[in-house]
Order: structure tokens, then C-alpha cells, then sequence
């Protein structure tokens, strides 16, 4: 079983770590650049929305809230941190559900 767990995280790691080791010192096309600063925000948008689609009748006032409270955040408290709007989010739908 040890050999079958180092196999795979050889497989998942190496990818990783290839194009870190080759592309350190070579500079990136500003576009190339600017287009990957946004993929964590696509991400976690794409999570979230499947999240408001698919939320069932108790708690989605609770999501809503979530979503307001992480917009707002975003906008004018954290100025574009991920970590204090996800935290705003959560905090808010935890609070509605408490409640």
C-alpha cells in the first residue's frame, strides 16, 4: 500500500513542481500574469454560485445573507482579500442559521 500512496503523490506533485522549478527566473507576459491573478476568484465564484443553485429551502436566507455579507466585505471593508470575505460569509450564514 506505501508504494501505491508515494506513486500518487509523485504523480501530484511533480506537475506541480516542474513549471515552478523551469519558470522561476523567466519573465511572464503582463497579460498571461493579470489573467492568472484571477483564477482564484473564479474558483471560489463558480463554487459559490453552484452553492446558492443547489441550497435547500432552510437555508437559503442564510445563503443570501452569506453572499451580501461577503459582496460588501469585499467591496468596502477588504478591498479584494479573499480570506475576510469567505470568513464575512461564513460568519453571516452562521449567525441567520443561529438565529
Amino acid at each position: 500500500m506505501l508504494p501505491l500512496i508515494f506513486g500518487m503523490a509523485a504523480v501530484t506533485y511533480l506537475p506541480r513542481l516542474l513549471p515552478l522549478i523551469i519558470m522561476t527566473e523567466r519573465p511572464i507576459n503582463p497579460l498571461l500574469k493579470r489573467f492568472l491573478l484571477y483564477i482564484p476568484y473564479t474558483a471560489l465564484s463558480a463554487l459559490i454560485v453552484r452553492g446558492i443553485l443547489e441550497a435547500s429551502s432552510e437555508i437559503q436566507l442564510a445563503t443570501l445573507m452569506g453572499v451580501i455579507a461577503a459582496g460588501v466585505c469585499s467591496i468596502y471593508i477588504s478591498k479584494g482579500s479573499l480570506v475576510l470575505s469567505v470568513m464575512a460569509s461564513v460568519i453571516t450564514a452562521f449567525l441567520v442559521l443561529a438565529i
